[in-house]
């Protein structure tokens, strides 16, 4: 039988450890509403030639159809709670799910950034948001 005191010594042991070893992450930088920045994982990306169609918000909201893949420029102008943001381009704007691990890592995204966005529309009867696969920071 193992002793509650030892356990609980164990588990904090190796909760110090896992924390220890945490490296920094990318986040958004930018406005927020009453929430933390997301943070990054640590997965790479392609960074080559792609068949996806780069479309404007405008195009997208207006002819996209649900589950249609997409790419975007623009801005992510806020983050407004969990994984939502509003994302901006000359066109229009969009509610945007990006994952913590889509963060490209170790880089933070700020307001002022450009940056295209890769993923699919999800198109339904009351919502409209683009869900983020890919993050490119476009300099």
């Amino acid at each position: 039988m193992r002793h509650p005191i030892i356990t609980a010594a164990i588990a904090a042991a190796l909760l110090a450890a896992g924390i220890a070893q945490a490296q920094p992450a990318a986040s958004y930088t930018g406005p927020s509403v009453g929430t933390q920045p997301a943070q990054a994982g640590k997965h790479g990306s392609y960074d080559g030639p792609s068949s996806v169609p780069l479309l404007t918000v405008k195009q997208l909201l207006e002819t996209g159809k649900d589950e249609q893949h997409a790419r975007l420029q623009g801005r992510i102008v806020s983050h407004d709670g969990g994984d939502k943001y509003t994302f901006a381009d000359d066109s229009g704007r969009i509610t945007v799910e990006i994952d913590d691990d889509r963060f490209p890592p170790g880089q933070a995204i700020g307001a002022a950034q450009r940056v295209e966005l890769v993923g699919e529309f999800d198109k339904g009867l009351r919502k409209r948001e683009f869900e983020v696969d890919r993050i490119t920071l476009i300099h």
